[in-house]
């Protein structure tokens, strides 16, 4: 178990794991498991760690087959600058590995903020916590455990 399928549980809210063989000398985790799981890849969320104002770290979620605007982050966060954060602060602050980074179960609760994109869907994939596994749920399911909102995120 992880931490992030230890919160789903916790909820009590529905959600289905999905589990594929990660390809190690794939460094593209989230189009892999688009890949992998036969889902469209704007059903797999992606999630990124970035660094506002050189100080505060926040959570943007959106498709793997996005990219992320910065400007639109600094609009949804309510900050002046953002850049990706290092990978070092993204270990420390969730507790988990890159390609593994689960929105949910983090060490840190940071500010978080979901694509729009997400609710236009039953259910959408996001990391389990662990490269090679999947949490489908319900993105309003996800914005309630992460105490998120919605914005447009990507380029």
């Amino acid at each position: 178990m992880t931490p992030a399928i230890n919160c789903a549980k916790k909820a009590k809210i529905e959600y289905t794991l999905h589990q594929y063989d990660h390809d190690s000398s794939n460094a593209s985790y989230g189009p892999e498991a688009a890949e992998k799981l036969g889902v469209l890849p704007e059903r797999v969320f992606k999630t990124l760690v970035v660094k506002l104002d050189a100080t505060q770290l926040v959570v943007a979620i959106l498709p793997v087959n996005s990219m992320l605007s910065m400007k639109n982050v600094v609009k949804a966060c309510g900050g002046r600058k953002a850049e990706m954060a290092d990978k070092v602060e993204v270990q420390r602050s969730s507790g988990y590995v890159l390609g593994g980074v689960s929105p949910l179960g983090q060490k840190k609760s940071l500010k978080t903020v979901i694509d729009q994109s997400a609710q236009q869907y039953p259910t959408i994939y996001v990391s389990g916590g662990r490269r090679g596994l999947e949490i489908e749920l319900n993105a309003l399911d996800l914005q309630t455990l992460t105490l998120a909102t919605f914005a447009p995120l990507s380029q």
